[in-house]
């Protein structure tokens, strides 16, 4: 019984974490690498105090830890990291508002055109031959979606044990030898054909989130 009231208190904290998107976007940098507030705020062009209160709810729901402190022009500064990913699960993703989930995927949306946009500037997004980019339509009934929703989430399942088995291989002292990958999965319903959808206004039909 104590087990099950853990595992209900940590996916409340966790849903209550990832339930607004800035603090989902904080969540993802400092799953990547330590930041502090001002740091954050910067990068994210976000109001300072904005950043910092939601950085102060996330250290108290044990998403993130402070990993040191630096003093700076009479301050200190405080750097955190992830605890956890930036991840809901379909039943946390099912429980929020529609308005969160649009804010939610947009703004995720938004960091991964970003990102993509940074990598072809950079020349880095065709330095391989084996990269991969398809954009491939599908018909599907019910159980054809579930099924490719199944797929999905064991291949993210297995992408992430593909990063563990390269930490356990390289250790610390093998970090020069790593690529920095992304992956990017979507799986979506498609706007009615002819149909260009305006911002907000999307489908009521519910759809389980993949």
């Amino acid at each position: 019984m104590a087990r099950t009231k853990t595992k209900k208190s940590s996916e409340s904290k966790v849903f209550k974490a990832l339930s607004h998107p800035l603090r989902m976007k904080l969540l993802s940098i400092l799953s990547e690498r330590e930041a502090s507030p001002t740091e954050l705020a910067t990068e994210l062009g976000e109001p300072l105090g904005n950043v910092a209160y939601h950085v102060k709810t996330l250290a108290e729901l044990d998403c993130i830890e402070l990993v040191r402190t630096t003093p700076r022009r009479g301050a200190v500064e405080h750097h955190y990291r992830a605890t956890i990913r930036a991840f809901l699960t379909e039943s946390q993703w099912e429980r929020l508002p529609e308005t969160s989930r649009r804010s939610i995927s947009a703004s995720r949306l938004s960091e991964i055109w970003s990102d993509a946009a940074a990598a072809i500037k950079s020349d880095t997004f065709d330095s391989r031959t084996d990269r991969h980019l398809s954009w491939t339509n599908l018909v599907l009934d019910e159980q054809g979606w579930e099924d490719l929703s199944a797929i999905l989430a064991e291949t993210l399942d297995r992408a992430l044990e593909l990063q563990a088995e390269v930490a356990g291989r390289l250790g610390n002292d093998g970090i020069e030898n790593t690529l920095s990958a992304k992956l990017v999965m979507m799986h979506y319903e498609a706007a009615p054909p002819g149909q260009k959808q305006a911002p907000g206004r999307g489908s009521k039909r519910k759809r389980k989130a993949s």
